[in-house]
């Protein structure tokens, strides 16, 4: 993966991507309902605003600032006192902020300013395994691409993929096995060869070439398969061999209980 200047720049600029779509909206537009279930544009972005918050809080608190480790450490009591919906709770208190966008723009900045101050070594809390910059900076970027997504499906815009993705296609990659996990399944103990096509035409890999569990096709639709924004059936993204087969029923690249999908087109 790139450096942490790289990836924080990424972040910066897929927020900004997103932001492009919703700056104009009004305020019935806001409203729209998205392919996730209960949750609007404004459940979307607010989901986003409160996340990139407490990501700031606890990257702030790795850095050194005590206040903010108390703070994040306060939220992730929260969580696990209500696990399968504290979520779905805090985006609808975040949705009604009367000043959602500009909010979620000064947080999602402040997170990523954050993010450059954290020393080489030095593991973020989150709510799974403690992370590094990078890897938090690329989880925030494939969650900003994934709520992207759904408040494109919902407006009927239809964006270009970029470069960027390849910080998502990362992510659903290194989570083979924590999706195995999540469905109380033991993961292979062979490596993928995982080939994808960029939006650009080049060939990002992963694994050993001698795999003989492969994934190949179009790396846009296969960060739309482990975002689960899209059926599998709908993608070109192919699987050779069984175990490959399988992990691309339950590939997921975000943190939680597993998702529902999205059905067949």
């Amino acid at each position: 993966m790139a450096d942490l200047d790289s990836i924080v720049d990424d972040l910066r600029a897929e927020g900004d991507a997103l932001d492009a779509l919703v700056a104009e909206l009004t305020e019935q537009q806001w409203s729209t309902p998205t392919p996730a279930p209960g949750w609007t544009v404004a459940h979307q972005i607010a989901h986003l605003s409160w996340t990139d918050n407490v990501a700031e809080r606890t990257t702030s608190g790795a850095a050194g600032d005590a206040d903010a480790a108390a703070e994040f450490d306060v939220v992730l009591k929260q969580a696990w006192s209500d696990p399968t919906g504290f979520v779905d709770a805090a985006a609808e208190v975040e949705s009604r902020r009367s000043n959602l966008l500009a909010t979620w723009r000064t947080r999602r900045h402040t997170m990523a300013d954050a993010l450059g101050r954290v020393g080489r070594g030095v593991k973020i809390p989150w709510f799974g395994p403690p992370m590094s910059a990078a890897s938090m900076a690329t989880a925030r970027l494939m969650e900003t691409w994934a709520h992207g997504q759904d408040v494109a499906d919902a407006l009927g815009i239809t964006r270009e993929p970029t470069e960027r993705i390849k910080g998502v296609a990362h992510i659903g990659v290194r989570t083979r096995d924590f999706a195995y996990s999540l469905h109380q399944q033991a993961p292979p103990t062979e490596q993928f060869r995982v080939e994808l096509t960029s939006p650009l035409g080049e060939l990002w890999i992963w694994g050993p070439g001698d795999a003989s569990q492969r994934v190949t096709g179009s790396a846009a639709d296969f960060c739309l398969l482990v975002t689960q924004r899209a059926h599998r059936d709908d993608l070109d993204v192919h699987a050779v061999g069984d175990d490959a087969q399988h992990w691309l029923t339950i590939a997921q690249a975000f943190a939680g209980l597993p998702g529902t999908g999205r059905e067949k087109r």
